[in-house]
């Protein structure tokens, strides 16, 4: 799948998450977490993006790009 960094950057912010919270609530890396919003990390598996979803309590297309078909 492949995240929308700036938009989920975007959204944890104006929830005033920080990525330390977010790496509480999904189990992921908080480095990984950081990666993805700043575009070097560019395909992320889908289970994860759910999580990160979930957390930001926002549908997955919120954080997401649609994919090309």
């Amino acid at each position: 799948m492949r995240p929308n960094g700036p938009a989920q950057r975007a959204i944890r912010k104006a929830q005033n998450k920080s990525l330390r919270l977010l790496e509480r609530i999904t189990g992921l890396d908080r480095g990984y977490l950081s990666r993805i919003e700043t575009g070097q990390i560019r395909r992320v598996a889908d289970p994860s993006v759910q999580k990160i979803a979930d957390a930001l309590d926002v549908p997955i297309e919120a954080i997401t790009h649609k994919e090309k078909t």
